[in-house]
């Protein structure tokens, strides 16, 4: 029967935390002598294992800013849309013609009549465009717009969780060189008075 603790595990072996959506939390080294006694690899070896995870962390960093981006870009153009909609459901009983101005282009509007109407025509992505009916055109507005909050949510989150990964491994990597240069001062410094 194994009494294995965690502590006399290696680090291997040990199961790794992680925030809800599985980026892996960096452990902080508080004592560099100890990290280093157990450690099977050299100081240079670890030093720059902790600079690859650093640039790890920085890469994801970097696609979480992208996606951040995107969603700040999707969020109003779906509100915009579900608003559209909102309006369309209110004014689809009636016989008077909506007066309105659409985008043909980044700078090119064009005025319209359109009749009241209960369809209409959204943009799934990919080039595809599918009619609903006006109901079913707001349930799934809503159904994103909901999705694309939840889903910004959860990348700032991520990227705030990032920024501590990212200082931890920054001060785990500074704490290693120092204590690496004290080292071997003292080493020299023992050598020379021999």
């Amino acid at each position: 029967m194994s009494t294995n603790t965690i502590e006399s595990k290696t680090a291997d072996e040990q199961v790794l935390e992680s925030n809800p959506r599985g980026i892996p939390k960096v452990q902080f080294v508080e004592n560099v002598s100890e990290f280093v006694s157990k450690s099977v690899t050299s100081v240079e070896t670890t030093l720059s294992k902790f600079q690859e995870t650093i640039a790890k962390y920085k890469f994801m960093e970097v696609n979480f800013l992208n996606r951040k981006k995107t969603l700040e870009m999707k969020i109003p153009e779906i509100k915009k849309s579900l608003n559209v909609v909102e309006y369309l459901i209110t004014k689809q009983d009636s016989d008077d013609p909506i007066e309105t101005t659409f985008e043909l282009n980044v700078t090119l509007w064009a005025a319209a009549r359109v009749r009241s109407t209960k369809t209409v025509y959204l943009w799934l992505g990919a080039n595809v465009m599918l009619e609903y009916p006006l109901p079913e055109a707001k349930e799934l507005l809503e159904g994103k717009l909901t999705t694309a909050k939840k889903t910004l949510d959860n990348v700032l989150e991520d990227l705030e969780f990032l920024r501590e990964q990212i200082t931890t491994m920054e001060v785990n990597t500074a704490r290693l060189y120092n204590w690496d240069v004290k080292r071997r001062r003292f080493s020299k410094t023992n050598t020379q008075d021999v």
